[in-house]
């Protein structure tokens, strides 16, 4: 499979610059004074390079991601391009001395993470900089190009959000393992919720959303079962769709509403939420009767799927009634 490389030209928002290089000071500057003190609030070597899964990923990458750039291998141990390629990032990794933090997870034991990821086959390499998800590239890739992609990246992470990484000390001690929160009081729906994420880790995505309904059909306010429902129901619709005939069909036929609707489905799967939001509106102000319905529906239901408090569904909603009226 043929690497598939990721642009960063303009990421950078200039405008931002200003600010960002304050900020990249004052990282830059605690980052110093750590090693200064002998290691004071620095990581180990070893802690550059870690094994996350689906349970730890919000801490490990996503909040992770707001101190450092994190960088995700996804990789399994019968993928032999992934044998080549992962210890050359892991050396990166320690290379490059906390300037970003290689994260690997195994598709095989993760595959609702490598679903959300839109990841079509490994190896594929993915970074998280500021809670925000780029697409590196997928396949073999040779040690120069990787640089090059890995460069890019922490310049973006270093320019536009002031984050200079992580200082590092050779002396420090591994970071001790995450002890698991204490689980909180079992709910009444508790059993049928894990149910549908253990259908959902197994591929099941027919008994996930059967889960999810049989708690909703008891409590319809039940927010954890909606959002697993929207989620589910979405993974199912973009199971075994061919990405460039669905792609292919949107962009020759831009009045159709169900290639259109099919092509934001696999645009939000690959966490492009603005472009999946844009194209249905867009659809909105070009179809009427039962098919702008349809795609006002859609639009919904992946509003859902991203959750009502963020900004983007916020800005999407304003705009969708902009199209409408």
């Amino acid at each position: 499979m043929q690497p598939r490389n990721m642009s960063m030209s303009g990421v950078v928002d200039l405008a931002a610059v200003k600010a960002a290089q304050e900020a990249k000071a004052k990282a830059e500057q605690a980052r110093a004074e750590a090693a200064r003190q002998g290691g004071g609030g620095a990581v180990s070597p070893a802690d550059l390079v870690i094994d996350v899964d689906e349970a730890g990923f919000e801490h490990d990458v996503l909040q992770r991601s707001t101190e450092v750039p994190v960088v995700i291998d996804f990789w399994a141990e019968w993928c032999q391009p992934c044998k080549q390629l992962s210890p050359v990032l892991e050396r990166l990794a320690v290379e490059c001395n906390g300037r970003f933090v290689l994260a690997k997870v195994d598709v095989d034991a993760n595959q609702m993470l490598m679903q959300q990821f839109g990841v079509q086959g490994i190896p594929a390499v993915f970074a998280v900089v500021a809670g925000q998800a780029l697409p590196l590239f997928q396949g073999a890739a040779g040690e120069a190009q990787i640089r090059q992609t890995l460069d890019q990246l922490v310049t973006v992470a270093e320019q536009r959000f002031g984050l200079t990484g992580l200082a590092v000390d050779p002396d420090a001690e591994p970071a001790p393992a995450q002890e698991a929160p204490a689980a909180p009081p079992a709910g009444p729906y508790d059993a049928l919720l894990e149910a549908a994420v253990q259908a959902l880790d197994a591929g099941d995505l027919g008994g996930a959303v059967q889960a999810y309904k049989n708690v909703l059909s008891d409590d319809p306010g039940n927010t954890e079962a909606k959002l697993g429902l929207a989620q589910a129901e979405l993974l199912q619709r973009v199971q075994g769709a061919d990405p460039q005939q669905v792609r292919k069909d949107a962009a020759d036929k831009p009045d159709d509403a169900r290639a259109q609707i099919a092509a934001a489905d696999l645009d939000l799967v690959g966490g492009h939420v603005e472009d999946a939001f844009g194209r249905l509106i867009d659809a909105v102000r070009r179809t009427a009767g039962d098919e702008r319905d349809a795609v006002r529906l859609r639009l919904l239901e992946l509003f859902e799927v991203v959750g009502g408090d963020d900004p983007r569904v916020a800005a999407a909603r304003r705009a969708l009634a902009r199209a409408l009226f």
